[in-house]
């Protein structure tokens, strides 16, 4: 798969964002109108005590993704009340259209206590075409059970003959690898089926992608396409420590291949997408989001220190 890199396309400081939020372009993900591409990414603000709340906003381009035409003025979403599962962000948010409605799946966050984070899917709907959105109900529709205890998030759902299919994380376990480091996370991708987009049936516990850097290896944001007859997923991977300034464990951007959306192989080499020397994605290639628009397939992504300076994109050629 030769993919053409088109460059960092948008980049938060140099806009006007909602919510207060000076930086941060997390997790692109987009849904194409007749006129534009709106892609949808999580930037930040800062609360009273200066940690971070993750907000969704949305950047309208041109459809071949060279020029911006619009930035939300505010959040599509608020974040959830006291106590809920998104109560301190939302990061990130995948958006479909079914029957004429725009519906997302949000990745809820709340801090916890021993552990830096908790996470659990959500449903909103829009009634604006993607303009704005409300919950269909205050808790999440995919959340922790016996066999994934903690960390479900990360949904990107697909309607394939009639029925709904979502790929997402869920967390193997919290390490401490260090005594005076705070714990890390491991997570893994899994898979999920609905009838209705609300009630989902996991297959508990089964890890579908197989592990490259062994059992520490953490796997996110999976995104699926299909390509002439054959399914093939893109996710983010990366070392579950001493991940953040060390780029040899940092976020690289994997892929599989499936022909019934059950059984996947791994084939990173296939992708011939990597770092770029000097460049904005020198570091670390993350959140990636793939789609099709006027014929041609994109990848969205994000570089360098996890989105905050925005995201690019690449062009699939081969």
């Amino acid at each position: 798969m030769r993919w053409r890199k088109l460059g960092k396309i948008f980049d938060p400081t140099q806009h006007q964002l909602p919510a207060d939020c000076k930086e941060f372009a997390q997790s692109p993900q987009a849904l194409v109108c007749d006129d534009f591409v709106r892609i949808y990414f999580s930037t930040r603000s800062r609360d009273a005590n200066g940690k971070y709340l993750s907000h969704v906003a949305f950047v309208d381009m041109t459809k071949n993704l060279s020029s911006v035409v619009r930035v939300s003025t505010r959040p599509v979403i608020p974040l959830g009340d006291l106590g809920t599962f998104d109560e301190h962000g939302i990061f990130p948010m995948n958006v479909l259209r079914r029957n004429g409605v725009v519906h997302a799946y949000t990745c809820g966050w709340s801090r916890r206590v021993a552990v830096s984070v908790e996470t659990g899917v959500g449903l909103a709907v829009s009634g604006d075409d993607g303009e704005s959105f409300r919950r269909v109900g205050a808790g999440p529709v995919l959340t922790s059970s016996p066999q994934e205890p903690f960390l479900v998030g990360d949904g990107f759902v697909m309607e394939v003959g009639g029925r709904l299919h979502m790929w997402y994380i869920f967390g193997t376990e919290w390490k401490r690898y260090a005594s005076d480091a705070p714990p890390e996370r491991t997570y893994k991708i899994g898979h999920a089926v609905s009838a209705d987009g609300v009630e989902w049936v996991k297959e508990e516990g089964r890890r579908i992608i197989a592990d490259r850097l062994g059992e520490s290896e953490s796997q996110a944001l999976p995104t699926v396409i299909e390509i002439d007859g054959r399914y093939h997923m893109f996710f983010c991977y990366r070392q579950s420590f001493d991940f953040r300034l060390n780029r040899d464990r940092g976020y690289r951007i994997g892929h599989a291949w499936s022909e019934d959306l059950v059984s996947w192989i791994r084939a990173d080499e296939e992708l011939l997408l990597d770092v770029s020397a000097g460049e904005w994605d020198s570091d670390m290639l993350c959140y990636p989001h793939v789609f099709r628009c006027d014929g041609k397939v994109y990848l969205l992504y994000n570089g360098n220190q996890f989105g905050r300076y925005g995201f690019g994109a690449a062009v699939l050629e081969g």
